[in-house]
């Protein structure tokens, strides 16, 4: 066992040992040694208090955690057969240890009698609120239920786990099993030079696995269901045909329109019901009211309002955005009724004659090095750190590695933290973006000099990887400013993780941080990419090396709200749904199918949508956030958390200097430093001074004036 790269927890990951085979003897034996400390933890002779019962429970599962994690995470971007055979192998017997940890009444006995006892007061904020957290959690892991109930909640939580992984499986595996061959170059008109290239690339590598000669003899371009090669065909793409071809493919997976085994329908149908289950066990009366437990929002009725107060405000300007979209595309480009294929083709044609730039212009000059390079540089500006290349084992080829050191003071040069940046789309990786930890900051048990252990994360993206060569040399991936502004989310999840200065797991980083607050980081990181000083810094041309022209930049702000009417209601549609389906819907009723899940969805749509989806759109299907990645009823967190990110954004742009000092620091102690050791609503207050005001949410969105 020593031998196996899953154990050695000595320091980062061992990407280049580890193998699937390694998991079921890994995991397995450390959920021994865990169930083992429970045995002597809950022991009546020891005592409950923070050293000799909490500290010893926290480090050994986090040995347990970060084991698990590696095998999440490669589930995640390498998800070939093995490792996904491996990882669902475990997670029954890691999603049962977990719950029955949470029913185990010695452990919340003991977490009880230290909140209770004289030691309690004397223990640090952030201990305090492990306690809370954990006696919280106790409950609504099912803790107090009655006996002969508690199988009953262990089977769910299991069941549920499991459900969640293959339904990211089956859209994954239906992305991957669809592709749209082109033979006719006349139906790649519209379409840029770096999406062909890309497309015939695929193409030929298609071809060539499939030792298909004939088809190699002739030309042909293979687009797929992954985002660097979906959405420029259906915001360029001239051929109509194509575009509702991949619209179809898209809105279609993991539906009944493909093959059975791939079908999310009836796993829906499945987590709905188990979810039902789990809240009435628990004594509430929906999914959604657990849901909020952990959150800022309070209740239901004011998630809903908070939802509908918006949409009234921002559906006058979708309703304007739509109908000014519909009579250009009749007017100009001759398409009678606008279908959902139409929508992002001929937003892009209005967006070039009204602003005269396109999308495409503009990726040009966001050539990877140098948004890279001025993503770090606004990082060391705001934060007075320091970002290097590094070096570490990593799980693919394309995946590069980086340090973050303190920048200056008697600290100067003195590791803070490191991550993986992992950017480009692979058929093995499951799509979308994200961050993750792969090690927690915390102060560590033994007397060592250096006994901070130091946080790492993943930042994973699904952007197009770098086509073609010029004299020789291949040429640099270059970034829409949408990936751009994707890129600047997801590193503003990882300082979340990275800059904290809490020594203790269970509020370290973004742990214990309430859900509908982890977005207010990521989100505010997005404000820089709106930056003249910024942007002028991180672009040169593919081409001539240039940077972005002013001219240009000025065109795409007076573009920036370019539907954002539109953009707003379609968040909406998506977490009133979410809500409303966790809190309202009965799914022992009605079912998924026209009489259940999709009649709700269209119920929400006719209340803030201003265009309807065909009635064979099967979005839900596809709805990983909600029904595999933790966003159940919670998907309202991006727009509350938008809230909070644009108020805070608000504080610089008061000072008159996005990059102020004073307020960088004081956003750094206030939200970052601190991660989940105080609610959400202080560290806001801490910083603002006062509670969160929507006037710069809609301000920024251009529905009140600047």
């Amino acid at each position: 066992m020593h031998t196996n790269a899953l154990l050695d927890f000595s320091g980062l990951p061992r990407f280049d040992t580890v193998t699937p085979a390694d998991v079921h003897p890994a995991v397995g034996a450390l959920l021994t040694q865990a169930r083992a400390l429970v045995e002597q933890l809950t022991d009546d002779a020891v005592e409950a208090s923070w050293e000799t019962f909490a500290a010893p429970l926290s480090d050994c599962f986090e040995k347990l955690t970060r084991a698990w994690g590696i095998v999440c995470h490669l589930h995640a971007v390498n998800d070939i057969p093995e490792w996904r055979e491996a990882y669902n192998r475990m997670l029954p017997e890691v999603s049962g240890f977990n719950a029955e940890i949470g029913q185990d009444l010695r452990l919340f006995a003991k977490y009880k009698a230290l909140r209770n006892s004289s030691e309690y007061a004397e223990l640090s904020m952030a201990q305090r609120r492990i306690v809370d957290h954990e006696i919280r959690d106790f409950h609504l892991a099912g803790a107090e239920l009655p006996e002969d109930r508690k199988p009953r909640f262990k089977a769910i939580t299991e069941e549920l786990a499991s459900l969640a992984a293959k339904f990211s499986e089956n859209i994954l595996d239906a992305t991957n099993a669809f592709s749209e061959i082109v033979t006719d170059e006349a139906e790649l008109a519209g379409l840029p030079d770096d999406v062909k290239q890309a497309a015939r690339e695929t193409a030929e590598k298609h071809f060539k696995a499939s030792q298909d000669d004939e088809s190699q003899s002739a030309p042909a371009w293979k687009f797929t269901l992954h985002m660097p090669s979906y959405l420029p065909v259906m915001q360029y793409a001239d051929s109509r045909r194509l575009r509702a071809a991949m619209y179809r493919a898209s809105a279609t997976r993991a539906s009944e329109f493909g093959p059975s085994q791939w079908d999310n329908t009836p796993l829906i149908q499945r987590i709905l019901e188990l979810r039902r289950d789990e809240a009435r066990l628990l004594g509430y009366a929906n999914y959604a009211e657990v849901s909020l437990v952990r959150k800022m929002a309070e209740s239901v009725p004011q998630v809903l309002t908070f939802l509908r107060d918006l949409a009234v405000k921002a559906r006058p300007f979708a309703l304007k955005d739509m109908t000014e979209l519909r009579e250009f595309a009749r007017l100009e480009l001759d398409i009678e009724t606008l279908e959902p294929w139409d929508v992002g083709y001929a937003s892009e044609k209005l967006l070039q004659a009204r602003y005269a730039f396109s999308e495409q212009e503009v990726k040009q000059y966001f050539t990877e090095a140098k948004v890279l390079a001025g993503l770090f540089h606004v990082i060391e500006t705001l934060f007075g750190v320091c970002i290097r290349p590094d070096t570490a084992p990593v799980w693919h080829e394309d995946v590069r590695f980086f340090r973050i050191e303190a920048g200056s003071g008697d600290h100067a040069g003195q590791l803070i933290g490191q991550f993986y940046l992992d950017l480009y789309a692979r058929e093995t990786k499951r799509g979308g973006a994200w961050m993750d930890e792969a090690i927690t900051r915390r102060r560590l048990s033994n007397n060592s000099i250096d006994s901070i252990q130091k946080p790492v994360a993943y930042l994973n993206c699904n952007f197009s990887r770098p086509v073609g060569e010029k004299d020789g040399m291949p040429r640099p991936a270059t970034f829409t400013h949408d990936e751009v502004t994707t890129l600047f989310h997801e590193a503003g999840h990882g300082l979340h993780h990275l800059l904290t200065q809490v020594e203790e797991l269970g509020v370290s980083g973004i742990h214990g941080v309430e859900w509908d607050a982890v977005e207010l980081p990521s989100q505010f990181m997005e404000n820089y990419c709106w930056e003249w000083s910024v942007v002028q810094e991180m672009t040169a041309h593919i081409d001539t090396g240039l940077p972005l022209p002013r001219e240009l930049f000025d065109k795409m702000m007076a573009a920036r709200n370019f539907q954002s009417g539109l953009q707003i209601v379609r968040q909406i549609e998506f977490s009133l749904f979410d809500m409303l389906l966790h809190s309202e819907f009965d799914p022992t009723v009605t079912d998924v199918g026209r009489s259940g899940v999709l009649d709700l969805l269209d119920e929400v749509r006719r209340e803030v949508a201003v265009m309807m989806p065909p009635e064979w759109n099967r979005f839900p299907n596809s709805f990983s956030h909600i029904f595999a990645g933790g966003y159940g009823a919670g998907y309202f967190s991006y727009k509350w958390a938008e809230v909070l990110s644009a108020d805070c954004y608000a504080a610089f742009e008061e000072t008159g200097n996005a990059f102020d000092p004073a307020t960088g620091k004081r956003y750094l102690d206030e939200i970052l430093s601190v991660g989940g050791s105080r609610p959400a609503l202080e560290n806001f207050r801490a910083f603002r001074g006062r509670d969160p005001q929507v006037e710069a949410l809609l301000r920024h969105s251009g529905m009140i004036p600047a």
